[in-house]
């Protein structure tokens, strides 16, 4: 018998610390398995005992990419469990945000930590040097978001604004309008984007799996809705918190978690798999032009995904924008009246649902706490896609192997922060 051991210490180019080990038996994959280097913050023993408008300041330092949406996912839990119903410009002004979110998070992933991968360049520096224009554009997309939600949340990390009930103080729309001055350029950008992505010669990968997001049949959902498969099952945030299971492995501070017993993946790739249908017309025009026929499972593709939901997303702003026409500054928030009960908050992060689950006391102290992250969900499906993959390049000399081991990994987008809260 023949066992080979493939280990990589570190990976780079992603949010947190995290290696890779497999194991090989005479060329059959025992293990594929990352192992996350990071220790526990133990943000939800954090929690426990503090009163409620406490929550969302907290659980949004979990992660400096992408705060907003931990910010949201626990005020929105924090309303269920007080029922709490925030007003319908609320409800726009937080999903714009939510949007700008996933467009600035997604264009650092796809063009700055995943894309080089794919022309074999390790070195950023090197990549940028070579792809001037294109990296122009990706940065004056991220910046436009950055801006933006600076306006709405008064900071890029950690916003100040949003608060259970509504926000603490609005912007003005004339400030919104004037960040919005250079729309179509960056729109352009994006399409440029994708376009450039699109000629990269994708590995020759699959391995089914479910897919799962939230789903509206009226909208591409990011905020509410309820959570569906892609085997077609329905389900309330819940329902599906009730559904899952999640587990620690030894000497590990992540948690892994399965639907039904099994792997499933999240994220920009899964929401398009899911909700194709729901996407604006230029972003459905983009992906149709891609030629990717779904459901597809090609993992790899999930940076595609990433660039076509920029285009939607910036799309989204601009018909909520219209919708909400202005803004009314009176409407600040509703008022809170704290209450024993219990909370789910789902909200699609830029890498798939972050679901918060919260139990209060009658005067709203913490009582409990869960905070189930998208990488935590995703990571069994990760290693499963790894377990496939590796008998395509083992053989490889070492540092292409590396290559493109990395190149899986770094395309899920994963957070390895947020996994070890």
């Amino acid at each position: 018998m023949s066992i080979k051991t493939i280990k990589i210490n570190h990976i780079a180019k992603m949010e947190g610390h995290t290696g890779f080990v497999a194991s090989i038996l005479d060329g059959d994959v025992k293990r594929a398995k990352l192992e996350t280097l990071e220790g526990a913050r133990l943000i939800e023993g954090i929690l426990l005992g503090r009163d409620y408008f406490e929550v969302p300041m907290i659980t949004g330092r979990i992660c400096g990419i992408c705060p907003i949406v931990h910010f949201l996912t626990a005020t929105q839990a924090i309303e269920q469990a007080f029922k709490v119903k925030v007003s319908e410009q609320t409800t726009i002004i937080r999903k714009i945000m939510e949007l700008l979110q996933i467009i600035h998070s997604h264009s650092l992933h796809m063009f700055f930590l995943s894309l080089p991968d794919f022309f074999g360049i390790e070195n950023d520096l090197k990549f940028i040097e070579k792809y001037k224009k294109e990296t122009a554009a990706a940065l004056r997309i991220r910046q436009f978001a950055i801006d933006l939600v600076e306006q709405i949340g008064g900071r890029v990390v950690h916003p100040l604004t949003i608060e259970v009930g509504g926000f603490k103080k609005l912007p003005a729309m004339i400030e919104v309008q004037r960040k919005m001055k250079n729309y179509n350029l960056i729109l352009e950008d994006a399409s440029a984007l994708v376009e450039f992505v699109s000629k990269i010669k994708f590995p020759d990968f699959s391995r089914k799996t479910e897919f799962i997001s939230l789903s509206d049949k009226n909208e591409y959902e990011v905020l509410a809705g309820d959570i569906i498969t892609s085997s077609g099952q329905k389900m309330t945030k819940e329902e599906f918190y009730k559904q899952i299971k999640e587990w620690h492995q030894p000497f590990e501070a992540v948690k892994r978690v399965s639907f039904n017993d099994k792997p499933y993946f999240l994220g920009a790739f899964a929401r398009i798999n899911n909700n194709y249908k729901q996407l604006n017309p230029q972003a459905k025009k983009t992906w149709n032009e891609l030629g990717i026929k779904l459901p597809s499972y090609n993992t790899f593709y999930n940076i595609l995904a990433q660039g076509v939901e920029i285009i939607h997303c910036l799309e989204e702003i601009k018909r909520l924008l219209k919708q909400l026409g202005k803004i009314d500054q009176k409407n600040t928030k509703v008022k809170i009246l704290p209450r024993a009960g219990e909370g789910w908050g789902a909200v699609e992060a830029p890498r798939g649902i972050l679901l918060d689950y919260y139990k209060f006391d009658k005067n709203g102290k913490v009582l409990d706490a869960n905070i189930i992250t998208p990488t935590a969900q995703f990571l069994a499906n990760l290693e499963a896609d790894l377990m496939v993959y590796l008998p395509n390049v083992y053989k490889m000399p070492v540092s292409q192997r590396r290559q493109k081991i990395r190149a899986l990994i770094r395309a899920y987008d994963p957070c390895i922060s947020c996994a070890t809260h």
